[in-house]
């Protein structure tokens, strides 16, 4: 347990920090279910709007420090990948 006044903040700014971020890949992962939802229904405009909406969620998710740079990258990638080639077929 926290003894000093500094680690008790720390536990209490933690404890606040979690929350935030826990809301953040919240929402993140909420973005990129769009995208999957719309690949698996077949729906070619519709997920490319969602990639379009996704891309700049999981950048800033890289930014706020909830993601790491090459996660969110090859996140992008691959749905980028799928809605592709979901729009050739």
């Amino acid at each position: 347990m926290a003894n000093t006044l500094q680690a008790k903040k720390r536990v209490r700014r933690n404890a606040r920090r979690q929350e935030i971020n826990k809301a953040r890949r919240s929402r993140i992962r909420t973005f990129v279910k769009k995208v999957e939802l719309a690949i698996e229904a077949g729906n070619a405009e519709e997920a490319r709007n969602a990639l379009r909406a996704a891309q700049p969620e999981l950048m800033r998710g890289v930014t706020k420090g909830v993601l790491h740079k090459k996660t969110a990258s090859r996140k992008v990638s691959r749905l980028a990948k799928r809605v592709k080639a979901l729009a050739a077929s």
